[in-house]
């Protein structure tokens, strides 16, 4: 990292470093496209991990958090666009592929256009939408966009900004399809789209030739409601992104909050929030294991999976008083203590499941329909998964150990033996097979603390009104289907002037079209089953 401060210092010297636990750069718009080409080619940075637009007030930013998958060094960097009333940026869409549809959403809801992005739609909202909605000065009033039922009719038409060798910046036409081509949809109200997603397909007889990803349609604005609330009340909207990962979000959301405050969690809250994430890694796979099934024509798959699964919401629901809304994790611990029948439930379930995983096998893995649906289908690489930031199971299985319980240890991983799952196939037997071994993983991790909890108290006593420090914090977990991160901005207030959800489940979607280009259509349901994405994580 040194080399890289030494290289800004020579190269870029009107770059600003700011403090913090990370190395934080703030750089010109007209210096950033040729410091990011750096970063990417030179010193290693291949991942892309988190994009958050931002509004300063007189002006309109990036926050871009780096990582190097090889060193593990992080870097952030902060730039401006160049003008509030017609703000614009270079596109980094080129040297990451994640940033296709984090740009979008920049887009979408700040109105900065990225020059050289090839596709300058909103990604959420209608194209005709007035307004950018996480801009401070938004006019939320209902007449500035009334509700329409006509259909967006600049879908298929959108300008992009493009940057010609004298550097003028010329504004040209994109069409998305053309009226030549073939397009069905898929979704939004279709089961195998897991939820209220639409992608619009252009076929060539069975072969998907394009996939166009249409977010948006169950958004709530969590990130913008999220600045009008107080600390401890930001908490349960987390459970309601992806809640099958409702542990685990709430964790990274509480995990960022209390290293801001310095805040010391007790050992028995650590110990029982591990738990309760590992407790909750295995009920989101088995749910996977179950619908992916499902979708490929296994319906008795379905069942088995979904009865083994209630036995871990029964054991969640006796402490937590809920079965997908948990409501547990707080600032400083946990809400309560453990139910006294929880160590002896665990107990039990780490002994019934492995069992019922044979049958697994024995029902659907092994089944040659099922590998003929599943092997040498979707093939994502590893560089195309660092690229587009396809984090999780789903990195894991294409040779990325991306696993933040190993690169970043949080809670009390770093005192349990577990294996990072990595496969090399990179398609959906790959992805498949990762989940049902990481679940085997999962339950080697909880026999090894559910006798280790030690005594003490389950939380630390917060005031009702917390103040962060004025500064930027980030912090991350290992969700259920990849990086789930956290970054807030404070300006010292009782509630936050910023905060953004790094979504797993955006870059899930991103690559769909590349892995269903060239596909058969019934192929793509299997691709999209594989990756495991769930909407309302995508929808914030």
């Amino acid at each position: 990292m040194e080399n890289l401060k030494e290289y800004i210092e020579k190269r870029i010297p009107e770059a600003v470093e700011e403090g913090g636990e990370i190395l934080t750069l703030k750089i010109e718009p007209g210096a950033f496209r040729e410091l990011a080409v750096q970063l990417r080619n030179d010193f290693g940075f291949d991942y892309l991990v988190c994009m958050t637009g931002m509004d300063w007030g007189e002006k309109l930013g990036v926050i871009y958090h780096f990582r190097s998958t090889l060193s593990g060094e992080n870097l952030v960097v902060k730039t401006e666009a160049f003008d509030r009333e017609n703000p614009e940026l270079f596109t980094v869409y080129d040297l990451w592929a994640t940033a296709g549809l984090n740009e979008r959403e920049i887009f979408d809801f700040f109105g900065i256009r990225f020059i050289n992005h090839p596709d300058m739609r909103r990604l959420f909202l209608r194209n005709d939408w007035v307004g950018y909605p996480l801009r401070k000065d938004y006019d939320t009033g209902d007449t500035v966009n009334p509700v329409r039922l006509e259909s967006d009719e600049t879908l298929d038409v959108t300008p992009v900004l493009e940057a010609q060798e004298d550097g003028i910046v010329e504004e040209k036409e994109h069409v998305v399809f053309k009226d030549s081509e073939y397009v069905v949809n898929i979704g939004p109200q279709h089961p195998a789209t897991h939820g209220v997603l639409r992608f619009r397909v252009s076929l060539e007889g069975e072969i998907v030739k394009k996939v166009d990803v249409n977010c948006g349609y169950i958004h709530r604005g969590i990130e913008k409601m999220c600045e009008s609330m107080t600390y401890p009340q930001t908490l349960a909207l987390t459970d309601r992104l992806d809640y099958l990962s409702a542990h685990q979000n709430r964790h990274a959301l509480c995990m960022c909050i209390e290293k801001a405050l310095g805040l010391e969690v007790p050992e028995r809250a650590v110990y029982i929030r591990t738990i309760m994430d590992e407790l909750t890694r295995v009920a989101s796979h088995l749910l996977f294991w179950s619908t992916f099934c499902m979708d490929l024509g296994a319906l008795t798959a379905f069942f088995y999976g979904f009865r083994d699964r209630e036995k871990i919401l029964n054991l969640l629901e006796e402490t937590c008083g809920g079965r997908l809304i948990m409501n547990y994790n707080v600032i400083g611990g946990v809400m309560a203590d453990i139910h006294p029948n929880f160590v002896k439930g665990v107990k039990d379930f780490i002994r019934y499941l492995p069992p019922m995983m044979k049958e697994y096998d024995e029902v659907f893995t092994g089944n040659i329909i099922a590998r003929q649906r599943m092997k040498g289908i979707g093939v994502l690489t590893r560089e195309q998964a660092i690229s587009f930031g396809v984090t999780g199971p789903s990195g894991r299985a294409s040779g990325w150990a991306c696993d933040v319980r190993k690169v970043h240890p949080y809670g009390v991983y770093e005192k349990v033996a577990f294996t990072e799952i990595v496969r090399e196939d990179g398609d959906v037997f790959g992805r498949y097979k990762v989940r049902l071994d990481e679940i085997r993983e999962s339950l080697r991790i909880l026999e090894q603390l559910i006798d280790a909890i030690p005594e003490g108290a389950y939380a630390v006593k917060t005031k009702p009104i917390l103040k962060l420090p004025e500064g930027s914090y980030f912090s991350s977990v290992e969700a259920s289907r990849g990086e789930f991160g956290v970054f807030i901005e404070s300006r010292g207030e009782k509630n936050p002037y910023r905060m953004k959800f790094r979504s797993p489940g955006l870059p899930l979607v991103s690559v769909v079209d590349t892995l269903a280009s060239g596909n058969k259509i019934a192929d793509l349901i299997a691709i999209g089953g594989s990756l495991d994405y769930v909407v309302p994580d995508i929808d914030r």
